[in-house]
């Protein structure tokens, strides 16, 4: 079985690199969707199932705090475990973000061994 992957960050660049460094991975990927802010992933959400989100942080429109603060309060999208990717490095901001609800913080940049690494310690290795 594969992952269906969604991957929420306002550069279009960002977007594509961490794409190809999801299949450099060597995870077993489904379906691998793309939105360029928070408000473009609740809506995708609303109509795909997605084993894992990576989101960046800061982009317009929605953030990615925003965009998991939603995603809790909503009970089906609730469980979808959602890693940060970001260049910020500061621990508090990384446990704030932990107390909302995200599952790994990943920063950038990142190799596709760490992301293999987050992928298993987030889905627990599931098929």
């Amino acid at each position: 079985m594969s992952y269906n992957v969604l991957i929420v960050d306002d550069s279009p660049i960002v977007r594509k690199v961490m794409e190809k460094t999801l299949r450099l991975s060597r995870t077993d990927l489904g379906e691998v969707s793309q939105a360029g802010n928070g408000q473009e992933a609740l809506d995708l959400l609303s109509d795909h199932w997605v084993d894992i989100v990576f989101a960046d942080i800061n982009m317009p429109e929605m953030d990615g705090i925003e965009m998991v603060e939603r995603m809790s309060q909503n009970g089906s999208l609730k469980t979808v475990p959602v890693v940060i990717v970001s260049t910020e490095r500061s621990v508090t901001r990384i446990e704030e973000l932990r107390a909302k609800g995200i599952r790994a913080y990943l920063n950038k940049p990142f190799t596709p061994e760490e992301i293999k690494t987050v992928i298993d310690e987030v889905l627990g290795g599931r098929p």
